[in-house]
């Protein structure tokens, strides 16, 4: 048997892998976590919600899937702001 060693993790998993943005990578992820859940709440089809967000609805199945670099911070913060 071998010793494995195990490290604690911070509260960033990005920082962890060693993401020179894990800050912000974290607060989109965050941010994201928050309009997938009002969409599904508001039970909006992807459709629906590019019409409220004003964005294609690519991009909304591209924030569905955290796919997250076409977003800044500011632009999801927006789209939480349209979907109320």
């Amino acid at each position: 048997m071998t010793d494995t060693q195990i490290t604690r993790g911070t509260s960033n998993v990005f920082a962890d892998l060693g993401f020179p943005d894990a800050s912000e990578r974290q607060t989109k992820t965050r941010l994201a976590l928050a309009i997938n859940r009002i969409i599904k709440d508001q039970a909006l089809k992807q459709v629906d919600a590019a019409l409220l967000l004003g964005v294609p609805q690519p991009k909304v199945s591209a924030l569905v899937n955290y796919r997250l670099a076409g977003f800044s911070v500011e632009k999801l913060m927006d789209f939480i702001v349209a979907l109320g």
